[in-house]
């Protein structure tokens, strides 16, 4: 039956069927091979219980308030504020780069939001100051992964919706291993730029005037950061709630730099809609999936295959860091998470792992997903950005940040608290 529907699935995927189609139709397979009674007149009802989930209205708001930032130019002002504060670094705009994202991040939960974003502004500065291209696009790609680990992010609640974990304590847990991150990240560029000088461009020269001027630039999105995080701590609002009240205040930004029209509301509106059907398509394909897997036994005889191993905690972590890395070269990140989680997490809770824990480490390694070909969404955003280049530039120069989104999963499974200190402490 295992066999079955993983050779099922990669065929599906392989004929190149939308993820979320795909998901629907292996359903509909696996009922009358393993299924007694027509477990497909439940789909409609599945359909409705998966897309009423009130959390889920915050993934729409989410993206739609990144779609606002996008549009209203704050974005391109902000990334001349952090490359004007981080370029003295070995690597000059890398730095700003991965600062600029993880700013971005924290007021978009979507990663192809952010490295898009940042990838428009940053890109046409490849040739202007020298970089090396292959590591800089990588760091475009590679920045726009901490879009669903720095709060608020779209990912993690859908983990919290999948596993009933408190999002707000996933929201705190991600705060820390979010930053230590783009460290981590920043600290590869500055190797790689101290061992080859000629990487790091054409240094970019500033004076400490010019920075403090530039901090006005970081206002805005540090604003909505405050409004949307800090409302969901304060007690002021739900994560939903706080997901509209970031929507207002983008508004309100757009307003002041008179960029509040009917064409940009309307160009947001048109790809919130996109980005919220795909999302939804997947969700509700991977729920009957789920429904049917669950129905037939499939789930129980993957758990109980898994656990009649008798695999040692740390070997079951080091099997699912494996597991990840594999299938995130052949499934898009949304859909692996909502197929794998409701089999994957109980088994790792009933080894004794934190669920809060265990969705930043799950978290982290959807985000290499992301960065690792062939699937990798954020490798197309960067390549779309591009005039001309092959894709093998951005596949290489993402590489390094591999390396270091694994050097996290170590110092995760080293130091748990890095995750949990916050929550404990204000959970």
């Amino acid at each position: 039956m295992i066999a079955t529907t993983m050779v099922l699935l990669l065929v599906l995927l392989g004929l190149s069927i939308p993820v979320g189609a795909a998901l629907g139709v292996l359903g509909l397979i696996l009922d009358p091979l393993y299924s007694m009674l027509p477990l497909t007149r439940a789909i409609g009802e599945v359909s409705w219980s998966t897309s009423n989930e009130f959390l889920l209205v915050a993934i729409p708001l989410f993206i739609m308030l990144g779609e606002i930032l996008l549009r209203s130019g704050l974005a391109e002002k902000m990334y001349g504020a952090m490359s004007l504060w981080l370029s003295w670094l070995p690597g000059g705009l890398m730095h700003a780069n991965i600062g600029a994202s993880a700013l971005f991040a924290a007021t978009s939960g979507s990663s192809v939001a952010t490295a898009a974003t940042v990838g428009t502004v940053a890109i046409p500065q490849i040739q202007k100051k020298g970089y090396n291209e292959s590591l800089f696009l990588g760091s475009l790609a590679a920045g726009g992964t901490l879009g669903i680990l720095i709060p608020p992010s779209i990912n993690l609640v859908i983990y919290g919706v999948l596993t009933n974990t408190s999002v707000p304590k996933l929201y705190l847990a991600g705060i820390i291993p979010g930053l230590g991150l783009a460290a981590l990240f920043m600290l590869s560029i500055a190797i790689a730029c101290i061992i080859k000088p000629k990487w790091g461009g054409e240094k970019i020269q500033a004076t400490w005037g010019q920075r403090i001027a530039s901090l006005v630039h970081l206002i805005p999105p540090m604003f909505i950061f405050l409004l949307v995080v800090g409302s969901i701590y304060a007690g002021l609002a739900t994560p939903t709630e706080a997901a509209a009240l970031g929507v207002v205040g983008a508004l309100i930004l757009a307003a002041c730099v008179k960029r509040l029209t009917f064409t940009m509301l309307k160009e947001a509106l048109e790809g919130t809609m996109k980005a919220t059907a795909m999302i939804m398509l997947i969700v509700v394909g991977a729920a009957f999936l789920n429904f049917i897997m669950s129905a037939t036994g499939l789930t129980t005889a993957i758990t109980s295959t898994i656990t009649g191993l008798g695999v040692s905690p740390g070997w079951m972590l080091v099997i699912l860091v494996v597991f990840y890395l594999v299938l995130g070269c052949f499934m898009e990140t949304l859909s692996m998470m909502i197929t794998t989680i409701p089999i994957v997490a109980p088994i790792m809770m009933a080894l004794g792992y934190d669920p809060i824990w265990l969705g930043i480490v799950i978290i982290v390694l959807v985000e290499a997903a992301l960065i690792t070909p062939p699937v990798g969404l954020n490798l197309f955003v960067v390549q779309s950005l591009r005039k001309t280049g092959s894709m093998n530039d951005v596949m290489i120069g993402s590489f390094p940040f591999v390396i270091m989104m694994m050097v996290l999963i170590v110092l995760l499974a080293a130091f748990p608290g890095i995750a949990l200190w916050l929550p404990t402490v204000f959970g």
